[in-house]
């Protein structure tokens, strides 16, 4: 019996066993899983749905709550306090929903009613086949997010593995090879728990890893799929092929450092500062900028106003303003009298940025063209010859404005929208085309060699992760196709006056399906669309359907990439599992435009085969579902598909040995050498050897994979500012963290403090500490008597290679109100402030 994981009302099981015949077994497993021992005979499916999140939409919630009671809904709704419930009891009877408030009622709710009672819940579901519902107060208001400290995204190494390491995963530890994850045990040394990651090595070699050390593991990735050799741990093997690899890497660095440089050093246009005009476009943006959409905006027009060449990948989920920063700096090339070429990959597309360019430059002297399929032969000779007399400022086209007759007059700024679109040939012209103009490339899902390339620093990138006011993430269901899910999706649709997508990627039947979809919602205007439609045909049903005079459009892939359309809030893609990762969220960002809640349905057809590669898609697509996760599908996408060539094939076999991350990490830190800037972590590990239980029990966090997760965020703690953010979330999500977690959180920040001081270990207890040093420790050697003497005693130096320093406790009453960990924060702090 499979579930969503997200809730199931156990009356419903009791409903199904009764059901069922006594000899039968039944088995109860999570999304798209079964215990490898269990022969199921017979599989049923309890659909359950999580609740809509209304985050303060008390209109949206009364319609809905309307439509459900009115088709024989139970409902539920849960608030945390008496007062609380019984005011939300009478609101909703204001607005004509038969609401009740009762305190510790247990008895069954009457269909077409409401109860309001006491309780607490995180999420809210709904049950169609006992036509059941259940709210909770987090669920009408949005659950309370803290804004976070944006990360920067200026190297390699600050981008960290998104995907979900699992048990039988294969991992790379820096120092010990590749090796199996075999999940994270919990170990009692010294009469001390800590819990440690396992990790099984060839010849049955084991090693434990305390979860402090995560930063030192990464999940094994390469372009092939081929299970990697395991390394022993008695075996110099895999010092001699990091060494074989660090070389490759220093040859590669070299090469990439002299495309750097040449783009660094090719001499570009200088444009001026803002003007006037400028500034005036820039004041009638309708909407306020997020802090991302800002500081990408700075960052580009700081490389403008430079002498070199720009080349600027702009990397944004759908939605989330890079048309706003393409624009701005269009604007900005015209005011210094520059032509623009914005090429996009599709013609739909491309008639869709021609219009809000216009529209937005509308009350300016700017003269914007548009090249493609849309225009008739004379439109397109007109605007060739404007283009090269200079008479037309701005183009926007498909790859028609790579051809031989187009040419410009003074062309200064390239602008790409999904660079993964274009093909082969296409990107060499773009290639060429870069050497000698300003590029900005916009890409919600980067493909992994533009990622790859931004990450080790080659390219500039500016990442917009912050979504606009009132955006809701999109609600998301990975599902067996079924004809009365998709009847219900599109009338919950229609009935709110809103639009449907349902895409179907085979042009030869889109029609049969576009009519039984008709007979399936006889209410609703129904066509299709697909590129072999002619021009104008197509043109007619997309404005059409643009202008709301169709209710669901059956489509091909042809509205995967930028198509707005604020009032189509509902997709359904057929046969999901045919579809790559990032065409899928490109796909389901076509809807969640506006402040509406989204809904995209991934549908996939029952009992048909899917390869393993087609089953991580889609639960990556499944897990991915929060605002902002455009970076990590690119991620997850590296991962199964491969990083690709960075320069040549000639890399892909060392990249197989180390992994990609690894090899990415080494490739960063070569180049930043080659580059002459010094590294921003140096090449060595803090062991710190104390006393202290310092875990995550499962009675806090039961799930492996998220405890994981933890611990791996928990190991990049750098400050107490770090420290107390993720404490913060960890009460939200959580709750309040046992001692041993808050323990935990300490240890990571005293480790990192211990790091910036080029120690490499630290051992002992409150009445006495040890640390040494690495044998290029930057400190201020001629400080060291300064701070023994500070230390009235208690500390002394420990000659030696590498030297250490030790301290000893004098004050033996002290011991009783301070614990070890009080301790080694007060001395580490000590040595901060006299020595580095």
């Amino acid at each position: 019996l499979a579930f969503p994981k997200q809730g199931l009302i156990l009356r419903g099981v009791e409903e199904m066993v009764t059901a069922l015949d006594t000899g039968r077994t039944l088995a109860l497993t999570g999304f798209d899983s079964r215990p490898p021992m269990l022969h199921v005979r017979e599989s049923f499916l309890i659909e359950v749905q999580p609740m809509v999140s209304y985050q303060g939409n008390f209109q949206g919630l009364v319609s809905d709550l309307r439509s459900y009671l009115s088709r024989g809904y139970s409902a539920v709704l849960l608030c945390p306090s008496r007062t609380r419930g019984s005011r939300m009891a009478e609101e909703l009877r204001e607005y004509g929903i038969k609401a009740y408030f009762e305190e510790n009622r247990e008895e069954e709710v009457a269909p077409g009613t409401m109860l309001v009672t006491g309780g607490h819940l995180h999420r809210g579901f709904t049950y169609p086949q006992l036509k059941f519902m259940l709210l909770t107060e987090g669920d009408i208001l949005g659950q309370k997010q803290k804004k976070r400290r944006k990360p920067k995204f200026e190297g390699g190494q600050k981008i960290r593995s998104f995907s979900e390491l699992s048990v039988g995963d294969y991992v790379v530890h820096e120092n010990y090879g590749i090796g199996i994850y075999r999940g994270i045990v919990n170990l009692t040394a010294d009469d001390v728990a800590r819990d440690y990651m396992q990790i099984s090595y060839g010849n049955s070699g084991t090693l434990y890893i305390p979860v402090t050390n995560l930063d030192v593991v990464q999940k094994y990735a390469n372009a092939d799929a081929k299970p990697p050799k395991l390394n022993r741990l008695d075996s110099p093997d895999w010092k001699r092929t990091k060494t074989r690899v660090k070389q490759a890497v220093e040859e590669v660095a070299e090469e990439l450092v002299e495309l750097y440089a040449l783009r660094q050093n090719g001499k570009g246009f200088v444009y001026g500062t803002d003007t006037v005009w400028q500034r005036e476009f820039e004041e009638m943006f309708p909407y306020e900028e997020t802090e991302d959409q800002v500081l990408a905006i700075e960052a580009v027009k700081a490389d403008m106003e430079s002498d070199r060449i720009m080349d600027r990948l702009i990397c944004g989920d759908v939605g989330f303003g890079k048309t706003e920063v393409a624009l701005r700096a269009a604007f900005k090339a015209v005011q210094d009298s520059k032509q623009v070429a914005y090429l996009v990959p599709t013609t739909i597309l491309a008639q869709q940025h021609y219009n809000t360019f216009v529209q937005r430059l509308g009350d300016f002297p700017v003269r914007v063209e548009l090249l493609s399929r849309f225009r008739t032969p004379d439109q397109q000779k007109a605007a060739i010859a404007a283009l090269k007399k200079g008479e037309t400022d701005i183009v926007i086209g498909t790859h028609r404005i790579l051809s031989k007759d187009v040419s410009f007059r003074d062309l200064g700024l390239l602008i790409i929208d999904e660079e993964q679109r274009f093909g082969v040939r296409h990107k060499e012209q773009i290639k060429q085309m870069k050497k000698s103009v300003d590029v900005l490339t916009l890409s919600a899902t980067p493909i992994p060699r533009t990622l790859h390339m931004s990450m080790i620093g080659v390219r500039d990138m500016s990442v917009l992760s912050e979504p606009p006011t009132d955006r809701l993430a999109i609600q998301t269901y990975v599902m067996e196709y079924a004809e009365e899910l998709v009847r219900e999706a599109v009338n919950r649709e229609f009935a709110r006056g809103g639009q449907v997508y349902y895409v179907y990627n085979r042009v030869q039947d889109i029609a049969d399906v576009a009519a039984r979809l008709q007979s399936l919602v006889p209410d609703a205007e129904v066509s299709y669309a697909h590129g072999k439609l002619s021009e104008r045909e197509l043109e007619k049903r997309m404005l059409s359907f643009i202008e709301g005079e169709i209710d669901v459009l059956v489509s091909t892939t042809i509205i995967e990439t930028g198509l707005d359309i604020p009032n189509v809030n509902t997709i359904i893609i057929h046969d999901a599992d045919r579809y790559g990762l990032s065409q899928l969220y490109q796909l389901r960002g076509r809807v969640g435009r506006s402040n509406r809640q989204a809904y995209a349905y991934i549908m996939y057809q029952k009992n048909r085969r899917m390869t393993e590669e087609a089953g991580k898609r889609l639960e990556a697509i499944r897990q991915f579902t929060e605002l902002g996760s455009g970076i990590k599908i690119a991620m997850q996408d590296l991962e199964i598909r491969g990083a690709g060539a960075v320069l040549g094939n000639a890399q892909s076999g060392h990249m197989a040995e180390v992994g990609y991350d690894l090899y990415c990490k080494m490739l960063a830190r070569a180049v930043k050498e080659a580059r002459g800037l010094p590294q921003d972590t140096e090449d060595f590990d803090t062991l710190l050897d104390i006393r202290e239980d310092a875990y995550i029990p499962s009675s806090y966090i039961a799930n492996e994979s998220l405890k994981l997760e933890i611990y791996k965020r928990i190991s990049f703690i750098r400050t107490p500012e770090d420290r107390h953010e993720l404490e913060d979330e960890l009460i939200d999500r959580f709750g309040e963290p046992p001692l041993p977690v808050k323990k935990l959180l300490t240890v990571s920040e005293l480790k990192n403090v211990a790091r910036s001081l080029y120690i490499s270990e630290v051992k002992g207890n409150e009445m006495a500490l040890q640390f040494r040093f690495v044998p290029y420790a930057k400190v201020r050697t001629e400080n060291i008597p300064v701070l023994i003497a500070q230390m009235q005693g208690a500390m002394r130096f420990i000659p030696g290679d590498p030297p250490g320093l030790s301290w000893k406790r004098m004050n033996l009453a002290a011991a009783k109100n301070e614990t070890v960990l009080d301790t080694l924060k007060n001395v580490l702090y000590r040595i901060k402030e006299l020595l580095i």
